[in-house]
């Protein structure tokens, strides 16, 4: 159940502190708030509109979720088991950002409380991903593949 909660945190956010140089491209601060109100939200919808056609999910313990059909699927599934939860507190703290023409890579750290209800003890967890990011024909950043992994301590 850990690595769904971590795998799914780009679903499932309250709060957001990122660091992001935005003399790089402020687009991409853009789609860091973006992805922040979808997942305040808990917005699926929202979230699968920040991704591209064809990323590419890699979440631990998992196989590739290829595809925002599946990754969608996924996120519905997950949201399913979470009937009652909500999202106490999250934190992302992106770093590293390059760009190199329609391409740009970020690393995040994130910590998340999640309520689970029905007198469940509140899920508290953290990890990293790499996000890749790619700008589509209106400008907007997209993302085309994150890859999770758990990390017990702050970088």
């Amino acid at each position: 159940m850990r690595s769904i909660f971590v795998g799914s945190t780009l679903l499932l956010a309250s709060l957001l502190a990122h660091a992001v140089d935005t003399r790089i491209d402020p687009g991409i601060a853009k789609f860091n708030q973006a992805l922040t109100d979808a997942t305040t939200r808990m917005d699926n919808a929202a979230a699968m509109a920040l991704w591209d056609d064809d990323g590419i999910s890699l979440l631990p313990g998992t196989a590739p979720i290829v595809g925002k059909k599946a990754i969608s699927e996924f996120m519905d599934g997950v949201t399913k088991q979470l009937v009652g939860a909500h999202m106490q507190h999250f934190e992302m703290q992106c770093r590293d950002i390059a760009v190199s023409g329609n391409w740009a890579t970020e690393w995040c750290h994130e910590h998340q409380i999640v309520e689970l209800g029905g007198g469940k003890p509140p899920f508290d967890g953290q990890g990293n991903m790499l996000l890749v990011l790619h700008r589509d024909g209106q400008g907007h950043w997209r993302l085309k593949r994150e890859m999770w992994n758990q990390a017990p301590d702050r970088p």
